[in-house]
C-alpha cells in the first residue's frame, strides 16, 4: 500500500445549500485518499445539503461548534453557499483562525468570498471565480489568472477543471509542515 502524505493531519470543510458539487467532493475525496481525516461542517449538523448540481451532501458537524485547534487546513467549496455563509460569525472567526496560525486556507472559484469577508486576503496572492475578481482586488488581494496560485499557506483556484492543480497545491502545503 502507497504512503499516505496527510496521514494523521485532519482537514475542514464547509458545506451549506448550493454548494459545488465537485468542488466539496472532489478535494474532500483526495484529501481522504492522502490519509486526511475531513470533517464537513454545515450551519446544521446531521443535514443534507443539496449542491448546485443536486449531489446531496450530509453534513458531520455544526460550524459553530467547530475549533480551528483541532484541524490542520480549511477548504472553502464554491458555488452559491459562500454568499449565504461569509454572514455567520463563526465563519468568519474560523476563516480568521486559520489564516492567523499559518494553517492551510484554501478557497475555490466563489469561495474566495468567505476569505473575503473574513478579511484574510490583504496582500496576498490569489486567484478564484472571474466572476470575484473585483471582489477579490477590492478586498486587497492580488489578482492571478492561474489554475492554482500558492502564497504560503494560502492555495485557490477559479473553477471545477482547476481541481487537479487545487489539490496538488493543498498537499504541497499540508506536506511542507
Amino acid at each position: 500500500m502507497a504512503e499516505l502524505p496527510l496521514a494523521g493531519q485532519r482537514l475542514l470543510t464547509f458545506v451549506g445549500d448550493i454548494y459545488e458539487d465537485l468542488e466539496l467532493w472532489y478535494p474532500k475525496l483526495r484529501m481522504i485518499e492522502a490519509g486526511a481525516q475531513v470533517t464537513v461542517a454545515g450551519p446544521q449538523a446531521d443535514t443534507v445539503y443539496a449542491g448546485k448540481n443536486g449531489y446531496p451532501c450530509t453534513s458531520d458537524a455544526e460550524i459553530s461548534q467547530m475549533q480551528t485547534v483541532d484541524f490542520n487546513g480549511l477548504i472553502v467549496p464554491g458555488g452559491f453557499m459562500p454568499d449565504k455563509l461569509r454572514r455567520d460569525a463563526n465563519v468568519l472567526r474560523l476563516v480568521r483562525e486559520f489564516a492567523e496560525a499559518g494553517k492551510l486556507v484554501a478557497a475555490i472559484c466563489h469561495g474566495g468570498w468567505i476569505p473575503i469577508s473574513a478579511g484574510v486576503y490583504q496582500g496576498v496572492r490569489v486567484t478564484g471565480s472571474p466572476g470575484i475578481k473585483d471582489d477579490l482586488v477590492n478586498a486587497g488581494a492580488i489578482w492571478e489568472d492561474a489554475a492554482v496560485v500558492v502564497d504560503r499557506h494560502f492555495v485557490s483556484s477559479r473553477k471545477p477543471d482547476d481541481l487537479p492543480d487545487f489539490c496538488r497545491g493543498m498537499l504541497s502545503v499540508l506536506t511542507c509542515a
